[in-house]
């Protein structure tokens, strides 16, 4: 794979709808056992959505809700540990920070605690499940 060939396009879910759910079935539903009517929810369509493309295969996937949630940050098996879910993120906090909000949250899986606070995020509160999967909460100041 050649970095030059990582792209990606932010959109609506009308837009990308189709290869933005198809890695989330992929990882969140067939690899992680999350339940489908937890994971494709009805905030989708209220959501800016980011697809990471390797030529013109999509790879990643990732959302930022209106109120500065990040979320569905989900990279295929195929293309981990090359660094592409840190440049996603970057992508995703520079389009938070273009809407001008002061800071983004997640919920961050606790075995991607190290990952998410890399890039600057601060654990906070205590762990809890949500479907099914040990979660903390994360947050990043924007300003």
């Amino acid at each position: 794979m050649q970095n030059d060939d990582i792209t990606i396009e932010t959109g609506d879910w009308a837009t990308l709808k189709e290869a933005c759910s198809h890695i989330r079935r992929v990882v969140f539903i067939n690899e992680q056992g999350v339940d489908e009517s937890e994971e494709l929810d009805a905030l989708d369509p209220e959501c800016t959505h980011f697809l990471m493309q390797d030529g013109h295969t999509p790879c990643g996937t990732a959302r930022l809700l209106p109120d500065g949630h990040i979320g569905r940050v989900a990279i295929l098996a195929s293309h981990r540990g090359l660094g592409l879910g840190a440049r996603l993120m970057r992508h995703v906090i520079g389009c938070a920070r273009a809407q001008q909000f002061t800071q983004c949250e997640l919920s961050a899986q606790t075995h991607a605690l190290e990952f998410y606070a890399q890039l600057g995020f601060v654990a906070r509160g205590e762990v809890y499940m949500d479907a099914g999967i040990p979660h903390r909460d994360m947050t990043l100041s924007l300003v």
